[in-house]
């Protein structure tokens, strides 16, 4: 009888286990909207970090995973820091914060807008001018891998 009982408690716990893990994914492809909380320039360095937050619930088969104004972090992946490596102002997200943790987050690159650009600066691959870009800006980045929470 013990031993019964024990064989279905493992059993709905395997189950819903099972359950969770399923709810708790968020497939590749899925858009994060995200608002910038700190100021980017595309001066700042490679790698330099920024705080983003959620802009909008992130739901799968209708259950809300991610919820608006969940914590996020990014990074500048390339920039004209480099006067002789100058490249557009790229950004990705890195982590999101979530309970306290911080998990790691693989996204698309995103490019927020492109300064002026002279004739000569277009032939050279050269850009004229600094984009910075504000708290308050709205970015979308795709998930490039699942994101397991």
């Amino acid at each position: 009888m013990i031993r019964k009982f024990i064989t279905v408690i493992t059993i709905i716990c395997a189950c819903c286990a099972a359950s969770l893990l399923n709810a708790t994914t968020i497939p590749a492809g899925t858009t994060l909207a995200v608002q910038t909380v700190s100021s980017i320039s595309s001066q700042d360095p490679v790698g330099r970090s920024f705080a983003a937050k959620i802009d909008q619930d992130v739901a799968v088969k209708g259950t809300v995973l991610l919820k608006s104004g969940t914590k996020a972090l990014g990074k500048i992946k390339s920039s004209r820091a480099n006067p002789r490596k100058s490249e557009p102002l790229t950004l990705e997200l890195t982590s999101i914060s979530l309970n306290g943790h911080s998990v790691s987050v693989k996204t698309n690159s995103v490019q927020p807008g492109s300064p002026t650009r002279t004739a000569r600066q277009a032939r050279y691959g050269h850009t004229a001018g600094t984009l910075t870009v504000t708290p308050g800006t709205k970015m979308q980045f795709q998930l490039a891998a699942p994101l397991n929470l």
